[in-house]
């Protein structure tokens, strides 16, 4: 199982790489990332790097536009 601080430091990386003008301390657990400013491309391309670089396949019907961060973290830990 991988560590679930690994799988946030990941998802927030690939979140300011593919959103910018997001500072490190907006990316909080308790956000969505629709919540954060990213639109349905910007969260497909989030969600698609954070699986490459910790080598995760997650069902893609199991992620949807509500999750909150800290659930997406421990979306990615149980399919690790």
């Amino acid at each position: 199982m991988i560590n679930e601080t690994l799988v946030f430091e990941t998802l927030r990386d690939t979140t300011l790489e593919v959103v910018p003008e997001l500072t490190a301390e907006q990316f909080r657990a308790d956000e969505c990332l629709a919540d954060l400013g990213c639109n349905s491309i910007d969260r497909a391309d989030i969600i698609t790097m954070a699986m490459d670089r910790l080598g995760v396949v997650v069902p893609i019907g199991e992620v949807h536009s509500g999750l909150k961060v800290r659930d997406l973290v421990g979306l990615f830990a149980k399919h690790s």
